[in-house]
């Protein structure tokens, strides 16, 4: 059953990206048109709701600040959230990050946690904690993989899973002391209203496929961009974005753009840490592995890197490989000769420990460098990282919140 579903995943991917081909396939995007409409109807009439007060959001006392986006996946965002919350702790400030913890597993069992008078808090009270900040609570099976990602890698920042983002906010004020919550893919999140809305678009394919959901990537019209505060333009490869920055202004006037790219800085060997410069790809024939949405951008990636992408093994996003598979896939490479195995950051968390370790598997280890727009990235650090009191104009007297 988990493969056929898996299967039925991966074709829906291909369906909505175009490389299905068919009549099965045309009818089934002609069908997935119609339910667009019927889809951006009901998320313009959810905006609408909060816009008008008809459903109500919850302020926790704190700031509270959104990283998303319009498009389902792609943009990059996992690194950002990472860059900003380091930033932020680095000035002092008391940062939480809030996940839903997409396709992470239910607790076998509940975790316990004491409140300041001793008392431990009911189970119904507690989410996911991942991260306290000091000490790494959950695996990636229970974090879920961008969730692990971050806490693994951000010292001193907790991380916090539940769907109810309101419910792991309180949390993390009260318990864990934030003053700082960073709400990760958060635009559509309008139950815990937003100080400030940073949304991400992707320089290469700024609005996926242009269809809503299902037909295509946008879980909103572009126009909701008027929401966002700042715009930051992901994966810019240094040329000029001025068409789509001239798109950006047309849906928001007012927004900060910053234009930055999502770099590979080294590779890293996932069961030894390893490390090696990007160079040691020059001219190796390595099998490529992941499962992520775009598969295509990571295996470009790895031929401008150099590396002689032979064997290339694709899995709907989120796949979590079991050994069987790995160990299946590392014959395949043994046989073909392979020098290495290449996956990406966000797959290494799900990667298990082939029974023969014959070919070194390492990922790449990516980060976010600001390439224009240094002065709005370093104003944005300056306003968030004000002492509490300072940030109460945000808080209290910020126009009205418009969704």
């Amino acid at each position: 059953m988990k493969e056929l579903l898996a299967e039925l995943e991966r074709w829906g991917s291909d369906v909505i990206f175009g490389r299905a081909k068919g009549f099965r396939a045309a009818m089934t995007r002609l069908l997935m048109r119609t339910l667009s409409g019927a889809y951006r109807l009901v998320v313009q009439t959810r905006l609408y709701l909060f816009r008008n007060g008809w459903i109500s959001q919850h302020y926790l006392g704190t700031l509270v600040v959104s990283i998303g986006n319009v498009t389902v996946g792609g943009t990059g965002k996992t690194p950002v959230v990472e860059l900003l919350a380091k930033a932020l702790h680095e000035r002092g400030r008391r940062v939480a990050i809030l996940s839903r913890g997409y396709k992470s597993r239910k607790l076998d069992s509940p975790q316990h946690w004491a409140g300041a008078d001793g008392r431990p808090l009911p189970a119904e009270e507690l989410p996911k904690i991942v991260s306290t900040g000091s000490q790494l609570l959950l695996d990636s099976k229970f974090a879920g993989d961008e969730p692990y990602m971050l806490a693994r890698n951000l010292s001193g920042v907790a991380v916090i899973v539940d769907k109810d983002r309101v419910k792991g906010g309180r949390f993390a004020v009260s318990q864990l002391g934030a003053d700082t919550l960073l709400l990760d893919d958060g635009m559509q999140y309008l139950r815990l209203a937003h100080a400030i809305d940073i949304v991400l678009v992707d320089a290469r394919e700024p609005f996926g496929t242009e269809a809503l959901l299902p037909r295509g990537t946008l879980r909103e019209p572009p126009g909701n961009l008027r929401r966002a505060s700042y715009i930051l333009i992901t994966k810019c490869d240094g040329g000029s974005n001025e068409t789509l920055v001239s798109r950006l202004r047309r849906y928001n006037r007012t927004a900060e753009i910053i234009e930055c790219t999502h770099g590979p800085i080294h590779l890293e060997n996932l069961f030894t840490g390893e490390r090696q410069p990007l160079a040691f790809l020059q001219d190796k024939w390595v099998a490529a592995i992941c499962g992520i949405a775009m598969p295509e951008n990571f295996e470009r990636a790895l031929e401008k890197l150099g590396a002689r992408v032979e064997i290339r093994r694709r899995f709907p996003d989120h796949h979590r490989f079991p050994r069987k598979e790995i160990d299946k896939f590392m014959q395949r490479c043994v046989e073909r000769d392979m020098e290495l195995i290449l996956t990406t950051e966000k797959d290494a968390v799900r990667f298990p420990r082939p029974t023969e370790l014959n070919v070194p598997v390492f990922f790449l280890r990516i980060e976010v460098k600001i390439l224009k727009g240094q002065e709005a990235w370093d104003g944005l650090l300056e306003r968030l990282s004000q002492p509490p009191p300072a940030l109460d104009h945000v808080l209290r007297h910020r126009e009205a919140y418009r969704p």
